[in-house]
């Protein structure tokens, strides 16, 4: 049984078909990526996995369970995390409080215990700050964890998204272009990084990126869309020299 599976969905935005009938799996332990030019449908694919879009039509399988329809509020518990092309974080709290509201998916306190603060919501509170703490070192962001997001360059916030996706604990972890906006050096740290997630901590990665030398270094299968429809399927190298997938990128 696969991972996670994409059964003929497809989504319409009034005349629109942003994706058509796109069929996909991913299996455990594998980087999957989704490739193609400007306005195939990829992010909005991550839309529909995050439940941020309900399909038109179609189903989304997780662990051989339908999410079609699960509310996007428990896609996280679930153990399906993403980051965000635009990095989406709170600039005026600190990378330290940024990973600590990942944690709010595993929350198991109710409000008069947090407001008494009882013996087992400091437990709680101490298990998230060790799980949160264990990402900060995986990703040595030691130097950086009291410092607001404001004051952070820009390769340090594309890290700390990251690190706030982990710190939900995930299963499958979605990564919307992580290498935008990164200079070479970051690119390649970047690499590494989305190597040992699945390496070291056994993490599924699905990832849609434009930057193929990351894409051809990091990838086990590659899926190729454009115009919201399925080029090809297979590993890096051949899905760049699929003739389909040429036309799209160069025309012709």
């Amino acid at each position: 049984m696969s991972l996670f599976a994409a059964e003929q969905i497809a989504i319409n935005f009034g005349g629109i078909k942003a994706v058509d009938g796109v069929t996909f799996s991913i299996e455990k332990g594998e980087v999957f990526t989704i490739i193609g030019p400007n306005g195939a449908g990829k992010t909005t694919i991550f839309n529909l996995m995050s439940r941020i879009y309900d399909p038109t039509a179609g189903r989304l399988m997780f662990e051989g369970k339908d999410i079609t329809h699960v509310p996007p509020h428990r896609i996280a518990g679930l153990g399906i995390a993403r980051t965000f092309q635009n990095i989406e974080l709170f600039e005026h709290a600190t990378l330290l409080q940024n990973l600590l509201l990942a944690r709010h998916a595993h929350k198991k306190s109710d409000f008069l215990s947090e407001l008494l603060f009882l013996p087992s919501v400091r437990r709680l509170e101490i298990e998230h700050r060790e799980a949160v703490e264990k990402v900060i070192d995986f990703l040595d962001l030691q130097q950086y964890r009291d410092s607001f997001i404001v004051n952070l360059p820009y390769g340090v916030r594309k890290v700390t998204e990251l690190a706030r996706a982990l710190c939900t604990n995930p299963k499958l972890l979605l990564l919307d272009e992580p290498s935008s906006g990164l200079n070479v050096e970051e690119t390649e740290d970047m690499a590494f990084w989305i190597q040992d997630i699945k390496n070291l901590l056994g993490i599924t990665v699905l990832m849609v990126e434009h930057d193929m030398t990351l894409v051809s270094a990091v990838s086990d299968r590659v899926l190729a869309l454009n115009y919201g429809r399925p080029l090809a399927t297979g590993t890096p190298r051949e899905v760049q020299s699929h003739p389909e997938v040429m036309r799209a990128y160069l025309g012709g």
